[in-house]
């Protein structure tokens, strides 16, 4: 059944990346986005797993918004359906998948 789950993990980026390897989730890649910067409505064929290293971004969900701060793990199922909108102060993340 698709899904997201936040989690406040209180996470660094070598938190993430353990947590990834701990996961069993394959490489990872780091990204950024500037202030409030949008993603359309998506989804993925793998279970993606996601880390806020700074800032925040939102994801919009069928079930409801999910904000992430610094920190935050976000764990989408496959098929989940979503966007994103990035905060006022931009964001980098980190994300794998399994």
């Amino acid at each position: 059944m698709p899904g997201a789950v936040r989690t406040e993990a209180g996470a660094s980026r070598a938190d993430a990346l353990a947590a990834f390897a701990a996961a069993g989730c394959g490489a990872s890649s780091s990204w950024g986005n500037g202030p409030l910067e949008t993603y359309g409505r998506h989804e993925h064929t793998y279970h993606k797993v996601l880390f806020c290293l700074s800032g925040s971004i939102t994801f919009h969900t069928d079930e409801g918004d999910i904000e992430l701060t610094a920190g935050d793990r976000l764990d989408l199922e496959p098929g989940t359906a979503h966007s994103a909108t990035v905060g006022p102060r931009g964001c980098r993340c980190a994300e794998a998948s399994r």
